[in-house]
């Protein structure tokens, strides 16, 4: 699984309506209503890195109130829930 973070710039009073747009979209798997230097936050999971250009540049980016966006592709994931399944493999309690 390919996973993006995308920062969202959005019109302010917009971002509700912004925002469930976005989530409808496939491909995305979450969209955070954010304090900050953004808007909004998406994470796009897909499995091949094509996907990622139809679900950001022709989908997500044309979203009617969106300003501009910023795509950053994770590399790895590191998160409690995963080392935690890690280390319980094979274990009975």
């Amino acid at each position: 699984m390919i996973t993006a973070i995308v920062l969202i710039n959005a019109e302010v009073d917009k971002i509700p309506e912004v925002a469930q747009a976005i989530a409808d979209l496939e491909g995305v798997s979450e969209v955070y209503s954010v304090t900050g230097d953004v808007d909004l936050i998406a994470l796009v999971r897909v499995r091949e890195h094509d996907q990622m250009a139809d679900v950001i540049a022709d989908r997500l980016s044309k979203v009617p109130g969106i300003l501009g966006t910023q795509s950053h592709i994770a590399f790895r994931a590191y998160s409690r829930h995963d080392l935690e399944t890690a280390f319980s493999l094979g274990i009975e309690g």
